[in-house]
């Protein structure tokens, strides 16, 4: 199909997602202001519900924007989003830094309300100009939420020290100030293409071999897919954030129970952290949607499932060494980063490309409930002297959801009109799909 006259390069979309999820990504900066505040007396459970409350209002506002993104558009959205986050850690810095209310309101309510409008608008946007590139756009698209909390924390720690030198509260208000202009730049380049418009050599066949049909929010809720998916992610996503909440708190305990001084302790957690698990988390984003592109979904899901559950299990005996500390962060921040790219996409494959902005939200409310059992569980353990436990609870949660990952597949739009119902479910599992998924992941080659 021709481009219509003063249609821009779609990679300017890629360019403007990219500058936003680096400032919407802040929450995942949490960890580096955590000891400044239990130092000034918070318990570990307070940081931790700050964070909860910054992941369910992220989730629950995202549900919200998913519905403005239609009447206002994206630009107006993203930058709406850019203000109210901004607005938050503003909040924070002027009336309390180390007062928790005030923190509670400003990082977590304020602060996660405004990812949550943000957030849904480059995923939106990215799909509708990439639709023959899903996965690989999704994981462009959030890989600077990954990307940025690196920056975000070395700048507040060991590079730019900014907690040190300017205090906590100079640091939020500079953050906030920082994270609404880069969202405003990104927001030059989020709107959606022209109508008709489809990339050169792009037919709706494509869509509609991945499942394709568009499904109303009512339709997908009564399909067994989406709670199978919201499962999985609910486990998946909660995993990896209880692991961002405790990436410092629990090494520097780990390492001084093997002889390092605190110090040094702190500092080698805060490269773990804000190094390699930040590192690996972008280019999970990334490769993971790429693979999945060529894997297929359901098989992506499945192996970074499974696979998690091992690397959770095993982070308990590698917390304490240095190199093994490393490698477990890259490969926990890895496979959590890779459910961002591919939980959208497979939204798209199952429920609908065009109505992903109003259906992902929903998918995404999962990543709420998993943020707030998971992280406050950590912590509650964290106290009770006991961080193995909450890492082997979370491995085993992982293990059920990568047993739900095999029972996904393409649901019957027509089915999906009727309500939901336990005899519908039995009969869209169709278990010899199940021996097909099992096959897809042992032997990669034999997909068509």
């Amino acid at each position: 199909m021709s481009v219509p006259k003063g249609t821009p390069n779609r990679w300017f979309v890629v360019l403007g997602a990219v500058l936003m999820q680096l400032s919407l990504g802040a929450i995942y900066a949490w960890s580096v202001f955590t000891p400044s505040l239990i130092e000034a007396g918070w318990s570990k459970v307070e940081t931790q519900i700050v964070f909860a409350v910054g992941l369910a209002a992220f989730a629950l506002v995202m549900v919200v924007a998913g519905r403005l993104l239609a009447r206002f558009g994206p630009r107006k959205l993203a930058l709406a989003g850019g203000g109210v986050l901004g607005l938050g850690y503003v909040i924070a810095g002027l009336f309390g830094a180390t007062n928790f209310w005030v923190v509670l309101i400003g990082v977590g309510l304020v602060g996660g309300a405004g990812i949550g409008l943000g957030y849904v608008v480059p995923i939106a946007v990215g799909m509708r100009w990439f639709p023959d590139r899903k996965g690989m756009i999704t994981g462009l698209a959030v890989a600077g939420f990954g990307f940025g909390a690196m920056g975000w924390v070395k700048l507040a720690g060991s590079w730019g020290q900014l907690i040190e030198t300017a205090g906590l509260a100079q640091t939020f208000v500079l953050y906030g100030v920082a994270f609404a202009a880069l969202i405003w730049i990104g927001a030059i380049w989020m709107r959606m293409p022209p109508k008709g418009w489809a990339p050169e050599g792009y037919t709706a066949v494509a869509t509609t071999s991945t499942g394709g049909e568009n499904y109303t929010l009512t339709e997908m809720l009564r399909t067994p897919q989406f709670y199978l998916v919201f499962l999985i992610f609910a486990v998946g996503a909660g995993a990896g954030l209880m692991s961002i909440g405790l990436m410092k708190l629990y090494p520097i305990e780990a390492l001084v129970a093997q002889g390092y001084t605190t110090v040094e302790a702190s500092a080698i957690a805060g490269t773990a952290m804000a190094v390699f698990f930040s590192l690996a988390n972008g280019l999970g984003r990334i490769l993971w949607g790429m693979m999945s592109d060529k894997l297929g979904r359901r098989v992506s899901i499945l192996i970074m499932t499974g696979s998690q559950a091992l690397f959770l299990f095993a982070f308990t005996a590698m917390a304490g060494t240095p190199w093994l500390l490393y490698l477990g962060a890259t490969l926990i921040g890895f496979n959590y980063g890779g459910a961002f790219a591919l939980f959208p996409a497979i939204t798209a494959d199952l429920f609908g490309n065009d109505r992903v902005g109003q259906n992902y939200p929903y998918v995404f409310l999962s990543y709420g409930v998993g943020g707030i059992v998971f992280p406050i569980l950590g912590g509650m353990l964290g106290d009770m002297g006991n961080f193995p436990l909450a890492f082997s609870i979370t491995a085993g949660a992982c293990l059920v959801g990568a047993g739900a990952a095999m029972l996904i597949r393409t649901p019957d739009h027509e089915e999906a009109t009727h309500h939901f119902s336990m005899h519908g479910f039995l009969h869209q599992m169709h278990w010899d799909e199940l021996e097909e998924v099992i096959d897809h992941a042992l032997h990669p080659s034999h997909r068509s």
